[in-house]
Order: C-alpha cells, then sequence, then structure tokens
C-alpha cells in the first residue's frame, strides 16, 4: 500500500509542491463489469450469489446494518468453518477481468506527458480505492501499475484464516482516502487529521481525476467538485438495460455531480480514454506554467557593463 515520495511530506521545503497528477479509481462497474466477489469468490467457494446477496440486504433492512459490514459478515458466514486466508483471496485475484483497454492503459498513459513536462519532473499516479476485497485487487493484473490500493480487509486467526473485519470502506468513507493521496499519508497509522497545508501537500485535489461508476461515488465526486479537482462518471455500454447508462445520466443531468460521462473503454482513442488524456494534458500544462513563472521570477539578472 506504501507509495514512496520523493520526500516525505513533512520534509518538503515551505510553499513547494510535488509535481504529481493523480488518477484515482473505483474498481466494481469501474474498472470492470463484474463485482469481483461474484466474479471470483463465489464460484470458488461455491457460495450461492442471489442467496448471498439476499441475506445481506436483509441485515441491512433488518438489522440496521451498514451495507459493507453486512457483506462481510455473510461472507465470513458462509466460509464457515474452513475460511481461506489471505493469501489465498490474493491468489483469487489473479483470475479477474477487466474493461478493454486495461491494464495496458495505466502504463500508456505516462506516453500523454510531453518531453517538457517530464523534464520539469511531472509524473502520474494511479490509486484504486473500493469497498471489496483489497486482496483480491491485490492478486490482480492491475496491482504492479498502481500506486497504492485501498480496500476492504480481513485479519486473521492464529490459524491464518480470515476471522474478522480489519478495515471497512464505504461509500462515504472513501474520501477519507482521497485525503490521504492528497496529504501523502498511505498508511493505515497516518493520521489524516493532521494539518498540513494546501502548498505542501503532495497531489493536491486541483490535480487529481477521479473515475466512479455511480450513486455510491457521489461523495468522492462532490469532493472533487467542491476542492477543484476533476471527475468522470463510467457506464457499461454492453449493459442492454441501460440501467448502467442511467445511473451516469442522473449524475450529470440532474444531479450536477459530474461534468463528463462516457463509456468504460480504457483503449487508445475511445470517449473516455480522450477525456482523461485532455485532463492529464490541461493538469499538466497548467503545472508548468507555474514552475516556470516561479523560475522566471526567482531569476536576478546579471549586471550590465
Amino acid at each position: 500500500m506504501t507509495r514512496v515520495p520523493f520526500s516525505s511530506p513533512s520534509l518538503l521545503p515551505h510553499g513547494s509542491r510535488t509535481d504529481t497528477i493523480g488518477l484515482v479509481y473505483d474498481y466494481d462497474q469501474t474498472l470492470s463489469p463484474y463485482y469481483m466477489t461474484d466474479e471470483v469468490v463465489f464460484p470458488h467457494f461455491g457460495i450461492h450469489v442471489e442467496q448471498f446477496w439476499k441475506k445481506a440486504h436483509a441485515l441491512v433492512r433488518e438489522d440496521g446494518f451498514d451495507n459493507e459490514l453486512a457483506y462481510l459478515k455473510v461472507m465470513l458466514d458462509c466460509l464457515t468453518p474452513v475460511r481461506p486466508s489471505n493469501a489465498e483471496l490474493r491468489a483469487l485475484g489473479s483470475k479477474l477481468h477487466f474493461y478493454p483497454g486495461l491494464p495496458d492503459m495505466f502504463q500508456e498513459m505516462n506516453g500523454v506527458l510531453r518531453p517538457e513536462h517530464k523534464t520539469m519532473g511531472i509524473k502520474l499516479e494511479h490509486y484504486i480505492i473500493s469497498s471489496g476485497l483489497k486482496e483480491l485487487i491485490e492478486g490482480s493484473a492491475l496491482r504492479p501499475h498502481v500506486n497504492a490500493v485501498f480496500g476492504c480487509e480481513f485479519s486473521e486467526d492464529r490459524e491464518g484464516r480470515i476471522n474478522f473485519p480489519k478495515r471497512v470502506i464505504g461509500h462515504t468513507t472513501k474520501t477519507q482516502y482521497l485525503f490521504r493521496i492528497n496529504k501523502g499519508m498511505l498508511e493505515p497509522g497516518d493520521d489524516v487529521n493532521d494539518h498540513m497545508p494546501s502548498d505542501m501537500r503532495p497531489i493536491p485535489f486541483q490535480h487529481m481525476i477521479y473515475i466512479g461508476d455511480g450513486p455510491t461515488d457521489v461523495p468522492c465526486f462532490t469532493l472533487m467538485r467542491k476542492y477543484g479537482g476533476n471527475a468522470v462518471a463510467v457506464y457499461n455500454p454492453a449493459d442492454t438495460t441501460r440501467s448502467s447508462f442511467r445511473k451516469c445520466y442522473q449524475l450529470t443531468a440532474h444531479a450536477d455531480r459530474v461534468k463528463y460521462i462516457a463509456p468504460s473503454d480504457y483503449r487508445a482513442g475511445s470517449h473516455l480514454r480522450l477525456l482523461l488524456e485532455e485532463m492529464v494534458l490541461e493538469i499538466a500544462d497548467g503545472m508548468l506554467r507555474r514552475k516556470r513563472f516561479e523560475i522566471e521570477s526567482s531569476t536576478v539578472s546579471a549586471p550590465g557593463f
């Protein structure tokens, strides 16, 4: 989970900023057309999908559980008595499938930056924030291409079997991890509430792009909008019911949460790629102008003769 910045945020000189653009992604229905547990966990352990979610929804409706805690409890119940280890869950992550263009897009996006951007040290970083299981993403083909993954986690008992939720990320708590990325405080023990001047934060919100798929991403969309960040809502173009598209349409046409929506196609030349590339270039050009201004304004002309 650790990202190694060029310098610890606490050691950055006053008034300085790093030169990083952060692309942050939801996972389920954003990077993949499938829900990760439905795709690899339930088939592997013989769990009936409809019955699983019926039990989880009942806990929410009848017992007042939070959505994420409900599904984690039902999962532990279904996997009893011989529960898997976190390593076994991680191994299942290798079976995850993604939308077209992934994972190649992560590396290809680096080519969007022009030589003058790179000369000034401007770079891209990628992050995933999910209410799904972190271990599955850690074992997926995406993991080598992203700087950090945040997701729900289980602790293990003395036999190395998962036994209790260690970390739960819901749609409202996702925003905490945007602040962690913003401040460079990626470790669980880092107190994200510690004060840090905005001009010392490794990835300002204005240099951040959030990609999500629907209502569960509304808190993150709202935060991006409030602090001058960028956001795109994506939908599954293969969804013949159009429910995926309608979720995004509502976000832009009625709820006014995002400016842009696009099909979940990450291949070069797609509508989504064009949007992301233009956003990255716009941010990078702004950073370049600021850096050049700082250099010029700090330059003292040599005395004339």
